[in-house]
């Protein structure tokens, strides 16, 4: 019986088509078979297809959907589950070897938001690569949201970002503190005004984040243009801070950006600060690791590293106000 039910498995992995979890991975994660194809860049029916043959070779329905519904059912969460776990232990495959080394070695996949600029950081990476010369380095630019999924399907040894909701698989813990304030370009009417209010903002076109709403990661700086009525009509968004800034630069309107990064632009003439001067609003930008992932050494040397670099550092100091 024992025999049968192992010649059963070794038949089902041998005959499954991988590409069929992966494609169900993706519509789990984007709540929709439309979603997904998108994201898979494949067309929808190819994707629903996907499913009806995964669904057909389990034996099992995974997701309930018709008329508008879409719901993971019971035998679909555990699937899920299983799958986030093997394509994070294949992502890791080509390191195994590098782990058993004295030597620290192995890559770090750092994924970073787009405004991510403390010395926190920096100041580690110079450090460890001066102690361990073996370890390599690979940084991506992503949206928070996609840093968060790159860490939590394990593609990314750690991640630093915006958080707007926790995903209760991963660990958070805040890096430093940043502060928004409004800007505007050369182009614009309101630049090189002193002594302007937040009443003469009103009105104002402006541009911003694909996160700057009150139910986001910019929700204090969505909750500040509500309360004054600012930035209406919005005329362009991104999600990098690098984009936002050119649209501000090029006039388009005026923009939220974390002021201690615009330093040199507005000391260059660049930019312009707009109000309010005082108690702009306030954004944590946190560190976030899955405790689940297993690490090669540089990827657990680094992260440890760059903890005792936060606990070493009061809140005061990983604070970053920038000029008024």
């Amino acid at each position: 019986m024992n025999n049968a039910r192992v010649d059963l498995s070794e038949k089902f992995v041998g005959e499954l088509d991988w590409n069929l979890l992966r494609t169900f991975v993706v519509i789990v994660q984007e709540g929709g078979i439309t979603a997904a194809a998108h994201r898979l860049l494949l067309r929808q029916p190819t994707v629903s297809l996907a499913l009806q043959r995964l669904e057909s070779r389990i034996g099992s329905r995974l997701i309930d959907r018709g008329r508008g519904a879409f719901r993971v059912t019971a035998a679909g969460r555990e699937l899920y589950r299983e799958c986030v776990e093997i394509y994070g232990s294949v992502a890791r495959l080509a390191e195994v070897a590098t782990t058993a080394s004295r030597e620290v070695s192995g890559n770090v996949h750092v994924s970073l938001a787009s405004h991510v600029i403390t010395p926190l950081l920096d100041d580690t990476i110079t450090a460890f690569h001066a102690a361990h010369p073996g370890a390599t380095y690979r940084i991506k630019i992503e949206t928070s949201a996609d840093v968060a999924r790159s860490v939590q399907e394990s593609s990314a040894s750690l991640g630093i970002c915006l958080v707007n909701k926790r995903l209760p698989q991963l660990d958070y813990e805040v890096i430093y503190r940043e502060f928004f304030g409004f800007f505007c370009g050369p182009p614009h009417p309101l630049f090189g005004r002193a002594g302007l209010t937040l009443e003469d903002l009103r009105g104002q076109a402006a541009v911003s984040f694909d996160t700057d709403y009150v139910g986001d990661a910019l929700r204090p700086v969505a909750l500040l243009r509500r309360q004054y009525e600012l930035g209406q009509p919005v005329v362009g968004q991104s999600p990098h801070l690098e984009e936002v800034r050119r649209m501000i630069l090029c006039g388009l309107g005026i923009g939220p950006l974390p002021i201690h990064v615009m330093e040199r632009d507005i000391r260059d003439g660049l930019l312009w600060r707009l109000p309010p001067y005082r108690k702009p609003p306030a954004i944590d930008i946190y560190l976030v690791t899955n405790p689940r992932r297993a690490l090669n050494r540089a990827e657990a040397g680094f992260i440890a590293a760059l903890r005792r670099r936060i606990a070493d550092t009061p809140i005061a100091e990983r604070t970053y106000a920038g000029s008024a």
